[in-house]
């Protein structure tokens, strides 16, 4: 009888111990890695454009889940809600494997602030003025990237994160009032806690004559029409939507206790960036035109006097 003199490298049955082989040297990344990584990169530069936008790590996730899911860019006006094509821990992994540093505009992660100190506006004279508009976000990793992004300044609203501004300063309050009309814009998941939320806000600001809270969204008929990705938790109580907003549609709601939900970050940065500008500033003036002159001309009448 001949005997092998083939070194085994199975690490011994029964030791749960790497054999020689394994130990020697990692194993080498095989396709589905070197796809994932390149798809990584290219949801980086999509989620970057245009004007090299800050973004989230959660933000690059949903935008990788777009990048490997082309079908979604071509089927994007019929509304639907499809569950992520890439698992949170293995984009996590990839993450990890490729460094963060490297992904330009990455936004490192948010940190909650320190006991007792809160989120406040930094700004002095912050208080001394009225405040017209406020915006507060259920995330604070997406405050954190709409402030990286100067949304704060081009819309003159502060942006703060609800678990660190509520309950609200009194003198941010009494700027609100002073600007007669002031709206607190709130930023929410379509979730159960998310849709609630202007609810809680309108009821820790209390009774502050003038000022109003305005959802800005997310609703379930958003992440339809969007084609958001979705999760999908427990299935709630029939008692849960007692107090749910009622402007929620039967479908919404049904949808809502069905334990569905989507995150304000699977909206692509660039329209999350243009859709709170929008929201938050208003509507914008007309803009003079040649033809609107003509138009004035016409209802003046000719030779008519100026009155000013």
């Amino acid at each position: 009888m001949s005997t092998s003199t083939t070194p085994r490298t199975d690490g011994g049955a029964g030791t749960g111990l790497p054999g020689p082989a394994s130990a020697a040297r990692p194993a080498a990344p095989g396709f589905g890695d070197r796809l994932l990584d390149l798809a990584i990169g290219r949801a980086a530069a999509r989620a970057a454009d245009p004007g090299a936008l800050r973004f989230t790590e959660r933000q690059l996730y949903y935008e990788t889940c777009r990048v490997l899911s082309p079908a979604s860019r071509l089927l994007r006006r019929v509304p639907r809600t499809p569950a992520p094509v890439l698992r949170l821990p293995s984009f996590t992994r990839a993450l990890d494997a490729r460094g963060r540093a490297t992904v330009p505009g990455l936004l490192p992660a948010t940190v909650p602030p320190a006991e007792g100190s809160g989120s406040r506006p930094s700004e002095p004279d912050l208080y001394d003025y009225g405040l017209p508009r406020l915006l507060l976000c259920q995330d604070r990793s997406i405050a954190a990237m709409l402030l990286a992004n100067h949304v704060h300044l081009e819309a003159a609203c502060p942006i703060l994160a609800v678990a660190d501004a509520l309950p609200l300063d009194p003198r941010l309050v009494a700027a609100l009032e002073r600007a007669d009309g002031a709206t607190v814009h709130v930023l929410h998941d379509a979730s159960p806690e998310g849709v609630t939320l202007p609810a809680r806000v309108r009821a820790a600001l209390g009774p502050v004559p003038g000022v109003r809270v305005s959802s800005l969204g997310l609703v379930p008929r958003h992440v339809s029409t969007l084609r958001l990705p979705t999760g999908r938790g427990p299935a709630l109580a029939p008692a849960a939507g007692a107090d749910w907003p009622a402007a929620l549609r039967p479908r919404e709601a049904a949808w809502l206790a069905r334990g569905r939900f989507a995150e304000v970050a699977a909206v692509p940065p660039a329209r999350l960036v243009r859709t709170v500008l929008r929201l938050s500033r208003g509507p914008r003036p007309p803009r003079d035109s040649m033809w609107g002159e003509l138009s004035g001309l016409r209802t003046a009448g000719f030779m008519t006097w100026p009155t000013a």
